[in-house]
């Protein structure tokens, strides 16, 4: 697997944890691990693989160091990057739209030309709506701290033999 550029915003710190968590796990021989609040946008272009970390704020928000750097992304070409998106949710609290921030990312990512990988399956998780779910799956990995958080370190070790196949 080439380097991975893990690329997380966080408001109230389990982000920025669950991104060092993939951290560890992809190994930081593998990886950087960026705060999207202090990068120029151009370093993710540098990626072969990127991975982006972001939750949901209220009924389907970017968490704000995303909503601030979302315009940005119009200016980048990632038609040679593969990007596996994280989201972090509330389904207890926000059972209508959990984790609907995976979706606008990935949305982003593909319009950017982007390879979208790491799709994972919804079961485990209970929920009535997501954006993030399209043909029967998530459009990435779906972590909800709040409930879940036991499942948090199994999910992501899985995720990342997951994308072991699929980074390249």
């Amino acid at each position: 697997m080439r380097h991975v550029g893990i690329v997380y915003g966080s408001s109230t710190g389990n982000t920025r944890d669950v991104s060092e968590k993939l951290y560890e796990v992809v190994g930081p021989e593998n990886s950087d691990l960026l705060n999207v609040a202090e990068i120029d946008p151009h370093v993710l272009e540098e990626f072969d693989n990127l991975i982006l970390a972001v939750s949901t704020w209220g009924r389907g928000d970017l968490q704000d160091d995303w909503e601030a750097f979302f315009p940005q992304f119009d200016e980048l070409n990632l038609s040679r990057i593969n990007v596996a998106v994280v989201a972090l949710g509330d389904q207890r609290n926000y059972p209508a739209n959990f984790a609907d921030a995976l979706a606008v990312l990935v949305d982003k990512a593909a319009e950017r030309g982007a390879n979208i990988v790491g799709k994972t399956d919804p079961e485990g998780y209970t929920f009535d709506a997501s954006a993030a779910v399209r043909e029967g799956r998530f459009l990435g990995l779906v972590l909800d701290e709040d409930t879940q958080s036991s499942l948090t370190e199994a999910r992501i070790r899985e995720w990342v033999e997951q994308l072991k196949r699929q980074f390249v």
